[in-house]
């Protein structure tokens, strides 16, 4: 029974981790610092869906691209939304945890999505498996749910074959009794 509730519990982690974001167009991320305490402690996973910054509002949580060109994420609070004259909007961002907001604003180019969903500590698990790594654990997990499925429907069958008495030997069975 402890392999079956390990083995749903990596099922789920997958799921929530790899296969939910990819059909929904998300990106997952992990929380690496406490800037965001105590709603989203390090190691949580971050799901961000991609969302259209003019929707954006105070209060919104939005991984957002920290540099052009480099893979730096940030996973933090819109605090305010300021517009430049040009018509240009500029977002201001914040971790729950920070006394004070981040010192860049950030343009709309750099809203990589708005939190979808977050589950604690499955971040690390995100942070040990590369893309690739998802990518063969899911497919091991579900060709070994399927060969599982198989044996048990097998043995089932099996089963029914050797019970299943045969109708004259019931008849003497309960004639000697």
């Amino acid at each position: 029974m402890a392999v079956w509730a390990l083995l749903l519990g990596f099922v789920a982690m997958l799921v929530v981790a790899v296969l939910v974001p990819r059909l929904a167009g998300a990106t997952p991320y992990t929380v690496l610092t406490g800037s965001m305490q105590p709603t989203m402690p390090p190691g949580t996973l971050v799901v961000a869906k991609p969302v259209d910054p003019e929707a954006l509002e105070v209060g919104d949580v939005v991984t957002v691209q920290l540099r052009s060109g480099q893979d730096v994420y940030v996973t933090h609070r819109v605090s305010a939304v300021k517009h430049r004259l040009d018509g240009t909007t500029l977002f201001e961002t914040k971790g729950d945890a920070n006394d004070t907001p981040d010192g860049d604003l950030r343009l709309p180019e750099q809203i990589r999505g708005e939190r979808w969903y977050s589950v604690q500590y499955l971040g690390y698990v995100n942070n040990v498996l590369n893309g690739q790594q998802r990518q063969t654990a899911v497919y091991v997990v579900a060709g070994g749910l399927i060969a599982y499925a198989v044996l048990m429907i097998g043995s089932g069958v099996r089963d029914r074959t050797r019970k299943t008495p045969e109708p004259g030997r019931r008849k003497k069975e309960a004639v000697a009794s």
